[in-house]
């Protein structure tokens, strides 16, 4: 297990966008739950929310999740209370198998 393990703290559902074929011949598009995870949200600091903001990006979270947890730039992290978080971008450490870091961005959904 990864030495970080003990950190992640609470539990996200992982939802992606899956193309599924329609009743009538054609194809939907739709959020699909893919897995739950282990994770630890964050707040970017000052200087990482500065960076995003330079590049045009949206960070209002990190979590960090298991190395090896299959989650994709695209996806929606959701938790039992709050904004559904988008995955902007995924990131492993210089040292791998410790942790896996996800950017995100609050979304509300409609």
């Amino acid at each position: 297990m990864s030495r970080a393990a003990h950190l992640l703290n609470t539990r996200v559902q992982v939802w992606r966008h899956v193309t599924v074929d329609d009743e009538g011949g054609g194809q939907d598009t739709t959020w699909v739950v893919q897995s739950t995870q282990r994770a630890r949200l964050s707040q970017p600091s000052a200087r990482e929310r500065q960076t995003a903001d330079q590049a045009e990006a949206d960070l209002t979270h990190i979590v960090y999740l298991l190395p090896g947890a299959d989650v994709r730039r695209g996806d929606e992290l959701r938790r039992t209370a709050g904004p559904a978080l988008e995955v902007t971008a995924v990131f492993e450490p210089s040292e791998p198998g410790t942790y896996l870091r996800a950017d995100c961005a609050a979304r509300q959904h409609q």
